[in-house]
């Protein structure tokens, strides 16, 4: 398997390995061109369900800002129902490995929380029907049984909007440690997390509401031995207050509290999906 192992990849976004501070980390607002071969897979036919949402997510901007390229391993944190899924492992190609990982779950977490257990055994067989015409190699862990034959095998380790679950359900540690354990030595940490006001308290932003105050996300990664080399508004909205009563889910495709009031709705597609930060973090020896 060819994988790539330089942060040269990241060359497009005027990353070096002499990233400045995590203070000083640049923000990159003038996006690189993306892969022939990102669009390719944003236009297949098992995505015309996701694409709707692609205005909000900004997969190819965000894929490319992370430097995700072809023949990558790529970890996605809680793929859920495949949405990134769909998208990385016809991209990784057949070169590539596409790694989904869950957090290992109280068992006291049932219902929609099911999904999530036994990723090893399930994962793969959901990949099939989520990309029927192939692509990467798919594996499938949870936190507490990622075998020593992956360890340091990842190039990237992605985590979409899940830091708020991270926090409030106590996966933290683990999962950090998970990223650290399977990320290469130059590996990159990507994220997007709802983004909470800087002077947001405390109590709103334990995760029960969805956003996160990016200070404090820089910070938890700082601790676990990782280094902030870049930040873009990617996936900013500046039309989110960020201060919902009901949280992140006020918003489109949630609408909690507005569900039977179209005017409302109306209000709130004006606005969009949520705020979010998106940062690139370095794994530290």
């Amino acid at each position: 398997m060819r994988i790539h192992t330089s942060l040269a990849a990241l060359a497009a976004l005027a990353i070096s390995a002499s990233a400045p501070a995590p203070a000083m980390a640049e923000h990159h607002e003038s996006a690189p061109a993306v892969d022939p071969a990102l669009t390719a897979a944003l236009s297949s036919e098992n995505r015309k369900e996701d694409s709707a949402r692609d205005q909000y997510r900004h997969p190819a901007e965000t894929l490319t800002f992370f430097g995700v390229k072809p023949g990558m391993t790529v970890v996605d944190y809680m793929p859920a129902g495949g949405w990134y899924s769909r998208v990385l492992i016809p991209y990784l190609g057949e070169e590539g490995t596409y790694i989904g990982l869950n957090p290992d779950l109280d068992p006291r977490m049932t219902g929609y929380w099911d999904m999530y257990r036994d990723a090893g055994e399930k994962l793969p067989g959901l990949a099939s029907e989520w990309v029927p015409g192939g692509g990467a190699t798919v594996i499938g862990a949870n936190t507490d049984d990622i075998s020593d034959e992956m360890a340091g095998t990842a190039d990237r380790f992605l985590i979409f909007r899940e830091m708020h679950n991270i926090r409030r359900f106590g996966w933290l540690h683990d999962t950090l440690l998970s990223a650290r354990k399977l990320l290469k030595d130059d590996g990159l940490v990507g994220v997007v997390q709802h983004r909470a006001k800087a002077d947001a308290p405390a109590s709103y932003t334990d995760g029960s509401k969805g956003y996160q105050r990016e200070q404090d996300i820089i910070g938890l990664f700082q601790a676990y031995g990782f280094e902030l080399v870049a930040r873009s508004e990617i996936n900013g909205n500046p039309k989110d207050p960020a201060n919902w009563e009901n949280g992140v889910w006020t918003l489109p495709p949630s609408y909690s509290g507005s569900q039977e009031d179209p005017a409302r709705q109306a209000e709130l597609d004006a606005i969009g999906e949520s705020d979010r930060m998106t940062l690139l973090f370095r794994k530290l020896p």
